[in-house]
C-alpha cells in the first residue's frame, strides 16, 4: 500500500519564505495562508518574522498597481497580500506594529476598485484588526480618508455580511477614539450616507449585528454633536431610512432584550422626534423588504409604554439612592447622575408625546383612534401621578435643588399646560414647592416657574386658581421670573413665555377683589421697574399695550405719593411708565388706529383703570386732561 504524500508543514513554509528568490517566497506565502488562518499565534509570529516587512510591502505595492506586474498577476498579488496581512493581524502585537499601520493607506486606496466580495471582506478585516490593536491604527484610518472610502462603498456590502459587520465595528471605533466635534463637521455628508445603510441593518437583521447598528445610530444621531448631521441626513438620505429606524425601534421595544438596549432604542427614538417631530411615531410607510406592516399607532404606544416603565423604575431607584442609606456618598452621587441622564430621555419622549396628542386634538385627520387616545391619556395621567409622588418625596426630605427635580417640574408643566385640572389635589398641595425648585446650577428658582407658567396662566382664570397661587405669595415668584426674563438678553426672544407671565399677573390684578388682602403695592415695585425697562426702546404695539395695561392695574393698587415714597422706586421709572400710560390713552382715543382684538381689549383696560385712579396721580392727570406736558422730554420718550 502506497503511503500518502506528506503535507507541507510549518518548517517547509519557513524554509521557502527564507529563500533567496521571490518565487520561493511567493510559494511560502501561499503556504503560509494555511497557518495564518489558525489560532496558533506562535506559528503566525514565526511566519511573519520569516517573511519580513520589506517583501510584504513590495508584494502589496505590486498588487495595488505600482509595480511592474501585469493586470492578472496584480490581482493575484493583491489577493495574496491582503489575505496574508489579515492573517498576520490576528496577532495583536503584529497588528499594532508600525509596519501594519503603514499599510492602511495602501489598502484604503485600492478598496474602491475591489469588486470581489471575499477580498473586500479581508480588506475590512485587516483595517478592523489594525484599528483594534492601537490608536495609531485609528488615526491612520482617519488621516487616510477612510470615511470617504466607506461612504462610497458601504452601499455595495450585502446586508448582514461579515464585511458589513467589520465596517460597522471600524466606524464605531473611529467614533469612539476620535474627536466627535471634528468628525461630525468634517464628514457630515459621508456620515449621512452611512446612516441609511446602518438603519437598514437595524430594521432587517435579527442577530447581534442588529444591536451593533442600534449603538452606531445612537452615537451618530444622539450625541451632543449630532445636530450638525440633522439637516444633511434629512436632505440626502430621503425618508426610507427613518422608516427603517422606526421598524428597528419597534422590534427592540416589543421583544425581550436587555434594559440597556431598550434605553438605547428610546434614546434613538428621541433623536428621531427631534429631527422629524412627533409625526415620526405615526407614519406608516411600506417597505418591500419588511413583510408585516404594523398599525400606525404601534410605535407611539410602544415608545410611551417603555418610557413610562423607565420613569417608574428610575424615579424609584433615584429616590432610594438619595434617601436610603449608602456606604459611599461619592458613589451615590455618581450613580444618581447616571440615572438622571437616563431619566431625561424618557421625560423628553413623554413630553413630545404630550405635544403630539395636543396637536392632533381636534385635527381634521387624526391617525389616532379614540381607543388609542384613551390609552395614551390614561398612561400619561398615571405617570404624572408618579412624578408628583417623586416631588412630594423630595419635599418631605427638604430637598428642592437638583436637575432631576427641575426636569420633573418641567414634565408636570408640559402636561398641565394641556390638562390643567389633572391630578388637581396633588398639584395644589405641591404648587408652592414646585415654584421653589432650582436646577443644580441655579442660584434661585427660575426655570421651574417658566415651565409652570402655561398652567398658572390657565388656572388663574378661575377663582380657586387665583386664590391658590396668591395664598402663599406665588405671584411674587411670577414677578421675579418676569423680571429675570426681561434682564436676560437671550430670553427677550422668548416673547411667548414673557406674555404668559404677564397674563398670569394680569389675571390676579383684574380680579384683585378675590385676593385683595394678599396683594400689596410693594410687591409690584420690581415689576414696574421691569416694565419700564422692557418698553423704553420697544415700539411693538403688543408689548406696549401689555405693559401699559399691567402698569395701569398696578397703579390702581396705590397712589402717586405712595409709590414715590419708596426709596427703591426712582422718579425716572415713574416718568417712563407715566408716558407709557399717556401714549396708550392717546392710542385708545385715536380713530382708525389699526390694532388687533387683544390690543384693543388691553387699551380698554388702560382707559377704564385710568378713570379709577386718575385723581391719585395728579402729574399724569395734568398731562392727559390739562393738555400740558407734566414731564420733561427725556429718557428716549
Amino acid at each position: 500500500m502506497e503511503e500518502e504524500p506528506k503535507q507541507p508543514g510549518l518548517e517547509d513554509c519557513l524554509k521557502l519564505l527564507r529563500g533567496d528568490r521571490d518565487e520561493q517566497r511567493l510559494a511560502g506565502l501561499l503556504l503560509a495562508t494555511k497557518f495564518c488562518k489558525g489560532d496558533d499565534k506562535a506559528s503566525v509570529m514565526r511566519v511573519y518574522e520569516a517573511v519580513g516587512p520589506r517583501f510584504l510591502h513590495r508584494l502589496l505595492k505590486t498588487g495595488t498597481g505600482t509595480g511592474t506586474a501585469g493586470a492578472e498577476d496584480r490581482e493575484a498579488y493583491l489577493r495574496l497580500s491582503i489575505t496574508v496581512l489579515a492573517g498576520f493581524c490576528r496577532v495583536p502585537e503584529i497588528a499594532s506594529s508600525r509596519d501594519m499601520v503603514s499599510k492602511v493607506p495602501l489598502v484604503l486606496d485600492v478598496m474602491p476598485n475591489i469588486s470581489d466580495l471575499s477580498l473586500l471582506e479581508e480588506s475590512y478585516e485587516f483595517l478592523l484588526l489594525v484599528a483594534m490593536a492601537s490608536e495609531d491604527g485609528v488615526i491612520a484610518l482617519h488621516e487616510s480618508g477612510a470615511m470617504k472610502v466607506f461612504a462610497t462603498q458601504v452601499s455595495t456590502l450585502p446586508d448582514g455580511s461579515q464585511s458589513m459587520e467589520f465596517f460597522m465595528r471600524i466606524l464605531q471605533l473611529m467614533l469612539t477614539k476620535l474627536p466627535l466635534d471634528v468628525i461630525f463637521i468634517k464628514y457630515k455628508i459621508e456620515l449621512s450616507c452611512m446612516v441609511g445603510i446602518i438603519a437598514r441593518q437595524f430594521a432587517l437583521l435579527h442577530n447581534a449585528l442588529k444591536f451593533d447598528a442600534l449603538h452606531l445610530l445612537t452615537t451618530l444621531l444622539s450625541s451632543e454633536h449630532s445636530e450638525a448631521l440633522y439637516d444633511v441626513v434629512k436632505s440626502t438620505s430621503g425618508d426610507v431610512w427613518a422608516t427603517y429606524v422606526r421598524v428597528g425601534v419597534i422590534a427592540v421595544l416589543r421583544n425581550r432584550v436587555a434594559s440597556s438596549e431598550k434605553l438605547q432604542a428610546l434614546t434613538l427614538a428621541e433623536s428621531m422626534l427631534i429631527i422629524f417631530s412627533g409625526s415620526w411615531l405615526l407614519e406608516q410607510n411600506s417597505l418591500p423588504d419588511v413583510p408585516d406592516s404594523l398599525p400606525a399607532d404601534r410605535c407611539l404606544l410602544l415608545v410611551l409604554e417603555s418610557s413610562r416603565i423607565e420613569v417608574a423604575v428610575l424615579l424609584n431607584y433615584i429616590a432610594s439612592l438619595k434617601y436610603g442609606t449608602s456606604t459611599s456618598s461619592s458613589t451615590t452621587a455618581e450613580s444618581i447622575f447616571l440615572e438622571q441622564k437616563k431619566l431625561v430621555v424618557s421625560y423628553s419622549l413623554i413630553e413630545r408625546i404630550i405635544k403630539l396628542i395636543s396637536d392632533l386634538y381636534g385635527a381634521e385627520e387624526n391617525p389616532i383612534n379614540e381607543s388609542t387616545s384613551t390609552k395614551v391619556i390614561a398612561g400619561l395621567n398615571e405617570t404624572i401621578g408618579l412624578v408628583l409622588d417623586f416631588l412630594q418625596d423630595a419635599k418631605d426630605h427638604g430637598e428642592k435643588k437638583g436637575n432631576d427635580l427641575l426636569a420633573s417640574v418641567r414634565i408636570i408643566g408640559s402636561y398641565l399646560a394641556e390638562s390643567p385640572l389633572a391630578c388637581k389635589e396633588k398639584v395644589s398641595d405641591l404648587l408652592e414647592y414646585m415654584l421653589s425648585v432650582e436646577g443644580e446650577d441655579e442660584p434661585s428658582p427660575f426655570y421651574s416657574i417658566c415651565f409652570l407658567l402655561p398652567m398658572l396662566c390657565q388656572i388663574t382664570i378661575e377663582v380657586p386658581g387665583r386664590k391658590a397661587l396668591a395664598s402663599f405669595g406665588g405671584h411674587k415668584s411670577v414677578i421675579a421670573c418676569f423680571v429675570k426674563l426681561i434682564e436676560l438678553p437671550q430670553m427677550v426672544q422668548d416673547i411667548g413665555t414673557i406674555f404668559l407671565a404677564c397674563d398670569t399677573i394680569m389675571n390676579l390684578l383684574l380680579h384683585r377683589d378675590d385676593i385683595q388682602a394678599q396683594l400689596h403695592e410693594s410687591q409690584f415695585i420690581p415689576l414696574l421697574e421691569a416694565l419700564a425697562s422692557w418698553t423704553v426702546e420697544n415700539e411693538d404695539p403688543a408689548i406696549t399695550t401689555m405693559a401699559s395695561s399691567l402698569c395701569s392695574l398696578i397703579f390702581d393698587l396705590t397712589s402717586q405719593d405712595a409709590l414715590l415714597s419708596y426709596t427703591s422706586f426712582k422718579f425716572s421709572v415713574f416718568e417712563k411708565l407715566s408716558r407709557l400710560i399717556i401714549r396708550s390713552l392717546d392710542a385708545f382715543t385715536q380713530e382708525g388706529m389699526s390694532v388687533d382684538d387683544k390690543e384693543h381689549d388691553l387699551l380698554q383696560i388702560v382707559a377704564a383703570e385710568y378713570s379709577s385712579w386718575a385723581d391719585r396721580y395728579p402729574l399724569i392727570k395734568q398731562a392727559v386732561e390739562g393738555g400740558q406736558p407734566a414731564f420733561n422730554t427725556c429718557d428716549g420718550w
